[in-house]
């Protein structure tokens, strides 16, 4: 079993996540997400400018992942697929009234993307605040410039003892 599936199942699981939706959104799933890519959180969502249908939110160390199923008809389509990277300006704001947490972001294209992740406890917004925040603030640095060699022109490296840095992005 991959590194994803071994991820997968028990986070689907632990949201309470009915095997039978499970099956159903994994081909969708596995087409967008890579073998080795571990499970952070599988759950429900809604959107709370549009609540008809159901979405099922999939993150992973690497992408951010939404199905929504039709109601009437019960099809499945591909809302968002993207990598975490490319997501900007993402927030989130848990509330533990409601109980549960708003998850926003800016996809590549320019589209603002907000989701209702409900909980069942209050507890479990914190985790969930901890969980998106291990995500998209531990794990997404802007890599730094770092020097792997230097280059120095003989002459002016002789005069000025100094020399040149080249520089990676």
């Amino acid at each position: 079993m991959d590194v994803f599936s071994r991820t997968f199942l028990p986070a689907a699981a632990e949201t309470g996540l009915a095997v039978q939706t499970v099956s159903r959104h994994m081909p969708i799933f596995r087409r967008c997400v890579g073998s080795g890519d571990a499970t952070i959180m599988v759950t429900r969502c809604s959107r709370p400018e549009r609540p008809v249908g159901d979405y099922l939110l999939l993150l992973t160390h690497r992408r951010l992942v939404v199905t929504r199923q039709s109601r009437v008809l019960h099809r499945l389509r591909l809302h968002l697929n993207a990598e975490l990277r490319d997501l900007s300006d993402v927030t989130w704001s848990p509330d533990p009234r409601l109980p549960g947490v708003e998850l926003a972001a800016t996809a590549i294209d320019g589209v603002r993307e907000r989701f209702l992740i409900r909980t069942q406890h209050p507890k479990q917004v914190w985790q969930l605040d901890t969980l998106l925040h291990h995500a998209f603030r531990t794990r997404l640095r802007t890599p730094n410039e770092r020097i792997v060699a230097t280059i120095g022109n003989l002459s002016a490296a002789s005069r000025t003892g100094a020399p040149r840095p080249v520089v990676v992005h």
